[in-house]
């Protein structure tokens, strides 16, 4: 109801203002521009998402002065705290960062982000930016029209900065014209009644243009006319910091925990440092003068010194939360625990990873490795067998062959519907979100893959609960012939899951693709129906008809089960480098070397009866 009303209100004041005022219209007009720009700089600094921005997060946050730098650094260049609070959230959310890397990040943001009103400050309005905004529009035009994404993103970033000149000299153009039919200065408010309501106007004003910068640089402009009073334009900057919050909130409201723990942080931030400068006004007001007379800093340059004021409150804001990161964490651990639910949820994906492509494969990937573990439990509990059985070296032979104690308790349907399906569900809608933001073949490419793998996943568990059927009846069955061969199709399962696991640790070099295809030459090499082995239990009588039926069904799921395994343990656990995965590929078997192979065996197989 509140969304429905909200923008025709904004409408009709708006059109109210222009009514009243034709410079009421130069200021508006000045702030949408800019806030075009900052749309425009955004979609620039996407397309260069995926690649160098994502592999210097991941190498630069190990260490939290890392992680402030480079959120400094980011912030700095895309004058964007917000903007680097959500593709945090993202990168949080994918699993590439940690909760206290990401705390840095949002630290040092919001440091860098104070640059903008020193170069507002110190050369937007001392020089006639417009004059430097039209080439950049031209050029940056002409850049968006090239095919290249890289070109098409350095035009957007081109244009968006000239666009946000162009809407600072109209914003400043229209309060000068303003101030000549009335003066803001005369709604003045002194004191801390002062403070307080200021400060909620900028919250205000942040949160209706989802950008502090852009209110900052209204401030900025204002002030420098004289629209606004040096104090209360300082109140206006605290609440700017605090209001820019919401966009990592609603940045963070489809992220998983840590997302959300993530903005709460910056909320806590934010709040902190402007609590303690909202009751600490005067002392901080004596300190920037402080600090200007040492810069250097006229009295009367309130521009200069408002921008001082925006850069100590966030330092001082750094201060006092990077002491206690490892307390807060505990804090927001404890007030937003991971929750235990009964359906599953998924961890690593969100919308905000979607919109990066690297982010969205690292979500992706260790979302499927996470429906990997649920399966391999599901599997291991459907053949009434322990997870023991996947250390290396363990004997599986003897523990199969030797376990006279036959549970098949596990509802394998109620597990598929809890745990595996509405994960696999996820995944299978993430990715359709994403494939859009995939701006080349090979991270598509990837990305289908492992949907792929997410299906044969769901098929594998289909597949444990037909054979468990006759499992059930069979591993206990007092003729020794059929318990064997269903025991030996729970120990082929065992190995290619036990392969799997050691692929996996990468702690034996030799386990590399070529085991894989060792295991699709063992599961063909012990095919019952092609090794003529069903055909001899038959014909002497050693098992029954409805046994050889149930041989020759369980015997084609208990292979695709393996198969399955295989395909899915090369994409999830072999080396995606493209290099070795092109070597690896080159020495790989294909189905019809494996055949000939196979063929071999059967053969020799023959001439030995």
């Amino acid at each position: 109801m509140i969304k429905k009303i909200f923008l025709p209100t904004i409408f009709l004041l708006l059109t109210y203002g222009f009514w009243i005022s034709p410079d009421f219209k130069v200021i508006t007009a000045g702030v949408a521009i800019f806030l075009f720009g900052m749309l425009a700089l955004e979609q620039g600094f996407n397309a260069f998402a995926g690649g160098t921005l994502e592999r210097t997060l991941r190498k630069s946050t190990n260490k939290m002065w890392k992680s402030l730098t480079f959120g400094f650094t980011a912030a700095t260049v895309m004058q964007s705290s917000s903007l680097v609070s959500v593709i945090t959230i993202s990168f949080l959310s994918a699993g590439l960062i940690g909760l206290v890397e990401g705390m840095g990040i949002i630290f040092g943001a919001n440091v860098g982000s104070t640059t903008g009103a020193w170069l507002i400050a110190g050369f937007g309005l001392k020089v006639k930016i417009s004059a430097y905004a039209m080439p950049m529009l031209v050029f940056g035009v002409i850049f968006i029209f090239q095919k290249s994404k890289f070109m098409k993103g350095f035009g957007y970033i081109l244009a968006g900065l000239g666009f946000l000149f162009l809407g600072i000299h109209y914003m400043k153009e229209g309060f000068e014209a303003f101030q000549n039919h009335i003066s803001l200065t005369d709604y003045a408010m002194e004191g801390f009644a002062g403070v307080l309501v200021f400060t909620l106007i900028g919250i205000v004003a942040t949160i209706i243009m989802q950008s502090s910068h852009a209110t900052l640089v209204l401030v900025i402009t204002a002030l420098s006319v004289h629209q606004v009073t040096y104090g209360n334009a300082l109140a206006l900057v605290i609440g700017a910091n605090v209001g820019t919050t919401i966009t990592a909130v609603l940045g963070s409201l489809t992220s998983n925990t840590d997302g959300k723990r993530l903005a709460l942080t910056d909320v806590l931030f934010k709040v902190t440092a402007g609590v303690v400068f909202m009751l600490a006004m005067s002392p901080v007001i004596a300190l920037v003068d402080t600090v200007s007379a040492m810069l250097g800093i006229a009295d009367d340059d309130h521009t200069l010194k408002l921008a001082l004021f925006h850069t100590i409150f966030n330092v001082t804001g750094v201060l006092l939360m990077v002491p206690f990161t490892g307390k807060l964490v505990s804090f927001l651990v404890r007030v937003m625990p991971t929750q235990d639910a009964q359906v599953e949820k998924t961890l690593y994906l969100s919308s905000a990873s979607a919109e990066i492509p690297a982010a969205a494969i690292e979500a992706v990937r260790k979302e499927t490795v996470r429906l990997y573990d649920l399966s391999v439990d599901t599997i291991i509990r459907g053949l009434s067998l322990s997870k023991n059985v996947l250390v290396p070296d363990c004997d599986i032979d003897a523990i199969v062959n030797h376990s006279s104690k036959i549970n098949f308790q596990q509802d394998i349907d109620d597990v598929y519907e809890r745990r595996i399906k509405s994960i696999y569900a996820d995944i299978v809608v993430f990715v359709s979100q994403s494939q859009r933001s995939m701006g080349t073949a090979g991270y598509l490419e990837r990305l289908l893959l492992l949907r792929t793998v997410g299906l044969e996943l769901v098929e594998t568990i289909k597949g444990i609960k037909h054979l468990q059927k006759n499992l059930n009846v069979y591993t206990v069955s007092e003729n020794s012939d059929i318990r064997q061969e269903y025991n030996n199709m729970r120990i082929q399962i065992c190995r290619v899951l036990q392969e799997l696991e050691i692929i996996r640790a990468g702690e034996d070099e030799s386990a590399t693709i070529l085991s894989l295809d060792q295991l699709k030459v063992e599961i063909n090499e012990k095919d019952i129906i092609k090794t003529g082995r069903l055909d001899r239990l038959i014909r002497e009588d050693r098992i029954s008809a409805p046994m050889a039926i149930s041989l020759m069904n369980d015997s084609t799921y208990y292979q695709d089960i393996c198969r399955n395994l295989i395909h899915m343990g090369g994409i999830l656990f072999i080396s995606c480098d493209e290099s070795d995965e092109e070597a690896e590929n080159s020495i790989a078997l294909d189905e019809a070397e494996i055949k000939e192979v196979v063929d071999e065996y059967i053969e020799g197989k023959s001439n030995e009866h």
